[in-house]
C-alpha cells in the first residue's frame, strides 16, 4: 500500500477511509487469547458447556480479543503515513461491546478519520471512530474512538 501524505491524510477528515477485509474469529485464536491473558471463562473456552448454559448457543470472542485485532485490521487497510518512522497505540475513547461475535464468524472493521493534529515535535495524531461488524449481525459488534500517533521526522516532514 502507497504511503499518503499529510496533506492527503487531512483532506480526510470526516470521511470513512478503510474498510477491512473479512476475518474469521476461530475457536483456535480465542483458546489462544484466553491463554495469553489468562481469561478462560467457559463462554470463550467450552463450547459443549457455552451450548448448554447461555443464549450464544456456542461459544463467542473476548471483547479484548477484538480490540487487540484492531492494529491488524489497520495493517491491512489504511496506508502508512509519508516518511512515518513508527507508529504508536495512544488510546482508546468510549469504547462499547455491543453484541457478542460467535466463534465462527466473520468480522471486520471500518475507520471513519476524525481528527487530525500535526505536532511540531514530529508527531501526527490521528483519532479514528471505529466500528467492527460481524457477518449477518444488524448492528455493529464494536465501536471505539481510538487515537494513534506516528512519527514523522519534522525537517522530512517541512522538506
Amino acid at each position: 500500500m502507497e504511503p499518503i501524505s499529510l496533506d492527503t491524510l487531512l483532506a480526510n477528515v470526516g470521511k470513512e477511509v478503510g474498510v477491512s477485509p473479512w476475518r474469521v474469529v476461530t475457536q483456535t485464536m480465542v483458546d489462544q487469547f484466553a491463554d495469553a491473558t489468562d481469561d478462560h471463562q467457559f463462554i470463550h473456552c467450552d463450547p459443549e458447556r457455552a451450548a448448554r448454559e447461555t443464549p450464544f448457543g456456542g461459544t463467542i470472542a473476548h471483547g479484548f480479543l477484538l480490540l487487540s485485532l484492531l492494529s491488524a485490521m489497520t495493517f491491512e487497510t489504511l496506508p502508512p503515513l509519508e516518511g512515518g518512522k513508527m507508529g504508536v497505540n495512544h488510546g482508546f475513547e468510549q469504547i462499547r461491546f455491543l453484541a457478542p461475535v460467535k466463534t465462527g464468524s466473520r468480522i471486520r472493521a471500518r475507520f471513519m478519520l476524525s481528527e487530525v493534529k500535526a505536532r511540531p515535535s514530529g508527531w501526527v495524531q490521528a483519532t479514528h471512530d471505529v466500528t467492527i461488524e460481524a457477518e449477518g449481525v444488524r448492528k455493529p459488534v464494536l465501536s471505539a474512538r481510538w487515537l494513534t500517533l506516528t512519527f514523522v521526522d519534522p525537517e522530512t516532514r517541512n522538506a
